[in-house]
């Protein structure tokens, strides 16, 4: 038995997002986020549910999925995989949009509902250790709440790293799956059914070849997106690198041996980069 990649887009909306998604999502979000009083969710609308079996394009290397609660209350849960600049602003902005969007015009601002953004991420994000935080308007000094309208929940995936066998709660065990899914062969042992219900729609053997292929095309974009990303920050640091040898050795007449410990870089490399 194999599964999809969860983290992929169309792996993701599948699961979360399509129209037979509805009790995995309410599990999942019940899992994730702490509401007010210890409510949990009874009911939700999955807002334009996904269908479509193939997603035209490879711009985006992001997905979201919107549901609108029993109160109102909508959330939006995004996948993430690769991180770039203005994301946090991105994630702020489209929060603050999905909340001012919801008035027409001459309605009154008590109209509003709260918004909830949930943002899964396959990177690292903070500097702290825990893998899942939450930001809400609050006072600086005595941490009172301005207002619960508009929460931001991130999960940092790298950051969770428990085996299957440390995975207590349902919370643990959706993340696992999340992470995890496409290195398991099998379903493991005592999860909820909605859980249970995941994993089967992730089982590849629900899909047709083309379907898998556009899984394979999907992940081998998001491969070439990452290594692109990780080849234009080395051939910054060397650019940079090179630079402050170069402004070392000739304005301050510092030796090959001093640049080489001062930028912490051994010599036969400090000279091939001189060399380009």
């Amino acid at each position: 038995m194999t599964f999809l990649d969860i983290k992929t887009d169309y792996a993701f909306k599948k699961v979360f997002g399509s129209e037979e998604s509805k009790e995995i999502l309410i599990s999942f979000l019940n899992s994730i986020i702490e509401f007010n009083n210890n409510q949990k969710i009874k009911d939700l609308t999955i807002l334009d549910p996904y269908n479509i079996p193939i997603l035209k394009g490879m711009k985006d290397t992001f997905v979201d999925v919107k549901a609108k609660l029993e109160d109102d209350t909508k959330v939006i849960i995004e996948m993430q995989v690769l991180n770039h600049d203005g994301f946090e602003k991105r994630i702020l902005y489209n929060t603050a949009k999905n909340y001012s969007q919801q008035l027409k015009e001459g309605e009154n601002y008590h109209l509003l509902n709260p918004v909830i953004a949930l943002t899964i991420v396959n990177f690292e994000m903070f500097e702290f250790d825990k893998y899942k935080s939450s930001f809400k308007l609050l006072e600086k000094e005595n941490f009172t709440t301005y207002k619960d309208d508009i929460e931001l929940i991130f999960i940092e995936l790298p950051k969770f790293k428990k085996s299957l066998e440390e995975c207590r709660d349902i919370e643990d065990k959706w993340l696992y799956f999340i992470k995890y899914s496409e290195d398991l062969t099998v379903v493991p042992k005592d999860i909820d059914k909605e859980i249970e219900d995941a994993y089967k729609i992730a089982n590849t053997a629900n899909y047709t070849v083309d379907e898998l292929e556009l899984q394979r095309k999907r992940k081998e974009f998001i491969y070439i997106q990452r290594n692109s990303i990780e080849k234009a920050k080395r051939e910054g640091i060397e650019i940079g690198e090179i630079k402050t040898a170069i402004t070392m050795i000739n304005r301050f007449g510092l030796s090959i041996e001093d640049v080489s410990k001062e930028l912490n870089i051994s010599i036969d490399e400090l000279r091939k980069y001189l060399n380009k």
